[in-house]
């Protein structure tokens, strides 16, 4: 079965911190990059982090770079997202996906920054 589950969202101050993760099944896990994307309501899903199957290479987006961090744990077929330094315009929901081809997607967690 095809899954994506992501957890680990929910409200923080602004200053705070959380670890989001993204449990995928090994067909979607396994030889592919991942990313983690947001959406807020009205908007477009954005990129937010990406890694690399092989190397674990990562890249970010302009607006997190320096405050989240992404890694995998590929035993675990797990993605996770920590981030730090949240700010209110962090809020959004979360979800990962398979690199480049983004054809699935999780149920998303949602993180709330207050400010």
């Amino acid at each position: 079965q095809v899954q994506l589950v992501e957890a680990g969202g929910g409200l923080v101050q602004a200053g705070g911190s959380l670890r989001l993760s993204c449990a995928a099944s090994g067909r979607i896990f396994t030889n592919n990059d991942m990313g983690w994307y947001r959406q807020t309501p009205g908007k477009e899903r954005e990129f937010v982090a990406g890694i690399t199957w092989i190397g674990g290479s990562t890249n970010y987006s302009d607006s997190v770079k320096g405050r989240f961090r992404i890694s995998r744990d590929n035993a675990k077929n797990t993605v996770y997202l920590e981030m730090n330094s949240l700010k209110p315009e962090d809020t959004a929901i979360y979800y990962c996906t398979r690199l480049p081809r983004r054809d699935y997607w999780g149920q998303g967690t949602q993180v709330t920054v207050s400010s």
